[in-house]
């Protein structure tokens, strides 16, 4: 077990996955979400003393609403701040087949979903869902749903000939 795990990491090694690199500005970002993460916790420090120290009633539901929404300002400002960090990255897919054997790739559903024929037109639903099942993956591995919520005829019957037409264009 353990031989095949450090085969697997000198495989890694030689033809990584995928590639990280931060840029220039990531130390300023990550500074800038320090001080704004340290201003929010002042924050809500303060909003817990104000509502410690309220005399009313009215002061108390204020000081009561304040926390809950500067609590959900935080939240929703941490949550984005993922996405913001400036980073760089490269994925090598062809490097996968050298790592996994293609009979261990996960089993992958595919849902296409559409609602009306004109809106969205029958044909770019095939030609949708033709792609999808071309895709260079393990068939057996691979499910394609399409979900017409208009009950649509004009798209089931687009799709009954996409699939006449798949069984000869297809490769499997």
């Amino acid at each position: 077990m353990k031989r095949q795990q450090r085969e697997m990491e000198s495989t890694l090694s030689k033809s990584p996955l995928h590639t990280h690199k931060c840029m220039s500005r990531t130390p300023f970002n990550r500074l800038f979400a320090g001080v704004y993460t340290t201003a929010i916790f002042a924050l809500l420090y303060h909003h817990v003393l104000t509502l410690l120290h309220s005399t009313t009633l009215v002061s108390f539901f204020i000081s009561i609403s304040m926390l809950i929404s500067d609590i959900l300002l935080g939240l929703m400002w941490s949550t984005t701040q993922a996405f913001l960090m400036p980073i760089l990255r490269q994925q090598f897919p062809e490097n996968l087949e050298k790592v996994v054997d293609r009979m261990d790739f996960p089993a992958m559903d595919i849902f296409i979903c559409t609602a009306d024929p004109y809106k969205e037109p029958p044909m770019t639903v095939v030609n949708t869902a033709l792609s999808v099942m071309a895709y260079d993956y393990p068939t057996e591995k691979l499910s394609v749903y399409v979900s017409d919520d208009g009950g649509s005829e004009l798209t089931l019957f687009a799709l009954m000939e996409a699939a006449k037409f798949g069984k000869h264009w297809l490769p499997y």
